[in-house]
């Protein structure tokens, strides 16, 4: 019994690290790739580990200036997104959970519903409103859209359900407002999920790549995702110089996820029990 066990475990850890180099040999292929030159990245068969590594393309990036401005560009858009998708999720899922009001479930079942609604349908009508609001071109065109985040509220609200509604009763109970209920006891209460939720919602800004493209023509206003893309011209494909590009758009990403992994996990995990 306990051969077979152990027998078990093993192919289950052999399984999982054949997962694990397929989901990471991507990134190695861009951290190796920024380090080719031109000639290398065309190379049949490719090579696995570059023979003549040089910091050309990054020299170049850095020289030419534009990536830094992609760079503040893609942080602000996922900053400011993350921080209205915490504020309107956190409120909704407290409104859905905790205040009883006609209809709330007729909401929750459209915001459910919304979240299998393909962001290709939405295009033509987001970019209308958009050019209506001649907002088309600007930062905020990409950041509005992503507020109301459906995953966000649907997260949130099932989060919710694990807070005792007596810890808010309590707090009424002591002279507490409306505001002062969720700011002062459901948001500390609810932080572990806000952590997780930021990170996903600052993940899925950075890498919303199509409504950019779509959104943003001017290089001083462009992303890091838009601004890569336009490396790539009708006949020519400096892939060494995209990946050294695509290295520096690695970077904010993995900082953000390093510093709030523990509550990604905590927060995942609270969020998928029902109280």
């Amino acid at each position: 019994m306990g051969i077979a066990v152990r027998a078990g475990k093993l192919a289950a850890d052999a399984i999982l690290l054949v997962f694990a180099v397929f989901f990471i040999f991507p990134l190695y292929w861009m951290i190796t790739g920024a380090f080719k030159d031109q000639t290398s990245s065309m190379k049949f068969p490719p090579e696995l580990i570059p023979s003549s590594p040089t910091l050309a393309n990054f020299q170049k990036l850095i020289a030419d200036g534009e990536i830094f401005r992609w760079l503040y560009n893609s942080v602000v858009v996922s900053a400011v997104s993350t921080a209205a998708v915490l504020l309107v999720a956190a409120m909704a899922g407290y409104a859905l959970t905790k205040r009883k009001f006609p209809g709330a479930g007729w909401a929750f079942t459209v915001i459910v519903v919304v979240m299998f609604i393909p962001r290709q349908i939405t295009l033509v009508p987001l970019f209308t409103m958009m050019r209506d609001l001649h907002l088309v071109g600007t930062l905020a065109s990409v950041i509005l859209p992503t507020v109301c985040l459906p995953f966000g509220v649907f997260m949130m609200k099932q989060f919710s359900h694990s807070i005792p509604t007596e810890l808010l009763e309590a707090g009424k109970i002591d002279g507490c407002s409306e505001l002062g209920l969720f700011f002062r006891i459901f948001v500390p209460v609810v932080k572990p999920a806000l952590a997780a939720l930021a990170i996903f919602t600052f993940t899925y800004a950075w890498n919303d790549f199509l409504w950019q493209l779509v959104m943003l023509s001017d290089h001083t206003r462009m992303t890091i995702n838009v601004g890569i893309a336009t490396m790539v011209t009708e006949y020519v494909a400096n892939y060494g110089l995209q990946m050294a590009a695509a290295a520096f758009g690695f970077v904010p990403v993995f900082v953000v996820f390093v510093a709030f992994q523990q509550y990604f996990v905590k927060g995942i995990t609270l969020g998928s029990v029902k109280g």
